[in-house]
């Protein structure tokens, strides 16, 4: 059941990518507005369970403004761990960078809102980075760090070294999170574009907690860190 819900949020995120493009395209009367949406969706396994994710990212606008959405989130042994939504104004201001503006709404582990500001653009040595600064609900601030980078081994096989870190600015203790370095990740995912939009892949990455975090983990009996290998698909429309 939790493989499907992931499957109907793909189809569901598609399927509002294209209404409103299509209906920006109608009221602009010829004025350029494009889309793209990609989505990926794997399963695998961790140190001890049967290990799931969905990660869905794209946008519908123009060269300088566009509405940006994605989900994000996992399970683990049929329980889902982690579940985000978000929905920003992305404005470009140069070149390869974006700022953005918006809201984000997690219902795991914790139900929260919380207002999103950030940057999103192309580093140097083609290193695609999002920064994210968010303000919960609750008044708790945190900062989210990801990059990542594809290497082109032939036309259509990808590798692709990703990286992200979460900070907090204080200490959490209904998600078990403690103030400073919290978490982070690092990865690699190898796929095969069997066609631009469709791309079979194999992921690794190995996820830590830091800090108090760690800490609180080890108090209630539970691993600071954790490796996952998994198998998934990579969709683009």
């Amino acid at each position: 059941m939790r493989i499907k819900a992931m499957g109907a949020i793909v189809l569901l995120v598609g399927a509002l990518a294209r209404t409103a493009w299509a209906a920006d395209m109608a009221h602009e009367h010829g004025d350029q507005t494009f889309h793209k949406f990609v989505a990926e969706v794997d399963m695998g396994q961790d140190r001890d369970d049967v290990h799931a994710s969905w990660d869905v990212d794209g946008w519908v606008g123009g060269d300088v403004n566009k509405l940006h959405i994605k989900t994000e989130g996992e399970i683990s042994d049929a329980v889902t761990q982690s579940a985000e939504f978000w929905a920003l104004y992305s404005r470009n201001v140069s070149e390869f960078w974006d700022v953005q503006t918006g809201v984000r709404q997690d219902t795991q582990p914790e139900s929260t809102s919380y207002l999103v500001a950030g940057v999103e653009g192309l580093a140097p040595y083609f290193f695609e980075t999002e920064a994210h600064l968010f303000l919960s609900d609750e008044g708790d601030l945190s900062v989210r760090i990801h990059q990542e980078n594809d290497l082109l081994i032939t036309q259509q096989l990808v590798l692709q070294p990703y990286a992200e870190v979460n900070l907090f600015a204080q200490d959490v203790p209904d998600q078990d999170i403690g103030k400073g370095l919290s978490s982070g990740e690092i990865g690699v995912q190898l796929r095969y574009e069997i066609i631009r939009k469709f791309a079979p892949y194999v992921d690794v990455k190995y996820e830590r907690a830091f800090g108090e975090t760690a800490f609180i983990a080890r108090r209630h009996g539970e691993a600071r860190d954790d490796m996952i290998m998994a198998a998934g698909v990579r969709l683009m429309f």
